[in-house]
């Protein structure tokens, strides 16, 4: 297994960006609206066995010996006869919407038929019109093993235009042997003895959620009051110094040092910490924790739509979900996966089948929910406050 030292997740750099994206998506520019009639191209699949696919760094196995090999693609190319033409070049969520929206708000190819963005983001492109809906029919397995938690999120009911890539929890981690007590609550974070030991994300989309349920928050119906009342709190505590400061992926460092001896976090990157610190623990709190995914779409006009799907589905077979959770660690989409691992022969492989973070048991589930979406209607004011707040 991979040690992939930075997480993949936490190379996210949130919403903040309020300038040209919010006024795209938030004051609904007719032009940038693809209806549903114009936003399938010519599919080259029969005549051209190949794709082209968009992913972040670090999030696809790679031989130890040889990181230019992507085992689980190989396989995938040598049984399909479809060549894939793999890219990292989705770094920031906003950067890469920058990126392809000029060819997808004026009917243009962007030379992808693949890409894996975040859910947040995703909920976007589908209130956009910029994507394609996908047939259920060349995806079986998509169909049968996809995790039913993950089955239809606020932005896309029945997961037509989306599938998960990986999966991940937003909760919290801690040096329990530093802090010397559990934490269980959020508003454990809130206490004296932490005063200046705390870190939150810095980003809207990826820190506001856990805080809504911190207070009591139905995440996947928030409303306008809940959102104030988490700024609100958040003021209080970054004038009381209670919060250290705002990170991206720099809490991992200060975490494993330290300097922080609790903060917001992401499932994945505590799994890689804990490797070299095992004090490190990552805990749900009992008010609930913020279930996401990062998710393949095929964007408008793709040349090559079967064969994304069929990659899509490739992917969903438990056997190569199993590889492909065994070097990412992160919260699997496929369940089924969990019984591969189990029945590994190599030990650490199969500790990984039970481990909550990458298979949530039922008792982690019950505390688990997906935030719904910020609207356009409601970004631009939102992540102007929130930004006040994080300095940004």
């Amino acid at each position: 297994m991979a040690d992939l030292g930075v997480s993949r997740r936490s190379l996210l750099r949130g919403s903040g960006a309020v300038g040209a994206l919010a006024a795209l998506t938030g004051c609904g520019v007719p032009a940038a609206y693809v209806k549903p009639g114009e936003r399938a191209g010519r599919d080259r699949s029969a005549q051209d066995r190949s794709l082209v696919f968009a992913n972040w760094p670090l999030y696809i196995d790679t031989d130890d010996h040889n990181p230019s090999k992507r085992p689980t693609l190989d396989t995938f190319e040598k049984r399909s006869g479809i060549t894939v033409k793999y890219t990292e070049e989705i770094n920031d969520n906003d950067e890469f919407f920058g990126k392809i929206s000029p060819a997808l708000m004026n009917h243009q190819e962007t030379g992808r038929d693949l890409i894996v963005i975040s859910d947040w983001m995703a909920a976007r492109f589908v209130r956009l019109g910029w994507v394609e809906e996908m047939d259920r029919a060349r995806q079986p397995n998509v169909a049968r093993y996809l995790d039913p938690q993950l089955r239809s999120p606020a932005f896309d009911k029945g997961r037509k235009q989306s599938v998960p890539w990986q999966s991940g929890i937003t909760g919290i981690a801690y040096n329990r042997r530093k802090v010397g007590h559990e934490i269980k609550h959020l508003s454990d974070l809130w206490a004296p003895d932490l005063r200046g030991k705390v870190t939150l994300l810095s980003g809207l989309d990826e820190a506001f959620a856990l805080l809504m349920q911190g207070n009591g928050a139905d995440i996947t119906r928030w409303t306008a009051k809940d959102f104030d009342t988490m700024c609100d709190q958040v003021e209080k505590l970054v004038r009381t110094k209670q919060i250290r400061r705002f990170t991206g992926n720099d809490y991992i460092k200060d975490l494993s040092t330290g300097d922080v001896l609790a903060c917001q976090a992401y499932s994945g990157d505590v799994i890689q910490l804990q490797a070299d610190s095992p004090d490190i623990e990552f805990v749900v709190p009992e008010e609930g924790g913020e279930l996401w995914a990062e998710s393949m779409m095929i964007p408008n006009l793709a040349r090559h739509k079967t064969n994304a799907e069929k990659l899509i589905d490739y992917y969903y077979e438990p056997a190569v979900a199993a590889k492909l959770a065994a070097w990412v660690n992160y919260v699997c989409p496929v369940p089924a996966a969990r019984e591969v691992l189990a029945s590994s022969k190599d030990k650490e492989l199969a500790d990984l089948a039970d481990d909550p973070l990458i298979f949530p048991d039922d008792t982690m589930r019950k505390r688990l929910a997906i935030a719904r979406d910020i609207t356009s209607a409601e970004r631009v004011e939102y992540a102007k406050r929130w930004n006040r707040i994080v300095g940004l």
